[in-house]
């Protein structure tokens, strides 16, 4: 392959990647948070980028709600256990909610909607709902990992005397288990991130412990969204 096709090649990914919403969403939100690092809460350049960022942001959530209220009425996956379809439901339920009321949100900061203390109040119990729906996604991690871990031990012991990574089976499961080990390091963070911004414990969270986990989540957010390169080929 020359270098003219590899420069295409990684252009191609490079415009499927940037072609997502939700990509252009998560780059805005490692700015957001990397600038309420920097700023700390104090006044500057960095926090008027960190408040512009957040509102521009907001556009891109607008109608999200719809995705979450899909999966809140879609099947379960069958054999999974009745407190983790009731945890990721009430993961739906809540990050639905929370997109919903952020579009309220949206509309008071921008001046559509004039009533300013309901439009805080709204943005708290907002964040409220997001930070449990970040509850509820670390403990269906926790538990998904635990079942993946129950089913690995038992393929090992089926491939005790071959090489348990040259089974395709294993290296899914193994793969799987890399995913939600970084799905779950993302969601706990994310509820320290919404501890700061509801600042339920300004000494400890503080804007600077904010911004530094939420510019961390939103990397790891910008890392689960890209292509594969199989993707990016065209016929």
């Amino acid at each position: 392959m020359s270098t003219l096709d590899v420069a295409r090649a990684e252009l191609a990914l490079a415009v499927l990647y940037l072609n997502k919403s939700e990509a252009r969403d998560k780059i805005c939100r490692a700015i957001q948070y990397g600038s309420k690092f920097l700023s700390n809460g104090e006044p500057g350049t960095a926090q008027n980028v960190d408040k512009s960022t957040s509102l521009a942001r907001k556009v891109f959530r607008l109608f999200k709600f719809i995705n979450d209220l899909h999966g809140l009425i879609s099947p379960n996956a069958p054999g999974s256990p009745l407190s983790l379809i009731l945890l990721g439901k009430s993961k739906n339920a809540l990050l639905s909610t929370f997109l919903f009321l952020d579009q309220i949100v949206w509309l008071g900061r921008t001046g559509i909607y004039k009533n300013k203390e309901r439009t805080e109040l709204i943005g708290r119990i907002s964040l409220f709902c997001w930070m449990g729906s970040s509850i509820c996604t670390t403990l269906v991690e926790l538990g998904e990992l635990g079942r993946l871990s129950a089913s690995m031990k038992k393929l090992e012991k089926e491939l005790k005397n071959t090489d348990k990574y040259k089974n395709e089976q294993y290296r899914v499961k193994l793969q799987k288990s890399n995913e939600r080990s970084l799905a779950l390091i993302k969601a706990g963070m994310d509820i320290v991130v919404a501890v700061g911004l509801l600042q339920l414990a300004p000494k400890k969270v503080t804007p600077r412990v904010t911004g530094a986990f939420g510019f961390v989540t939103s990397l790891i957010s910008c890392y689960q969204l890209l292509p594969s390169p199989q993707k990016a080929k065209t016929p």
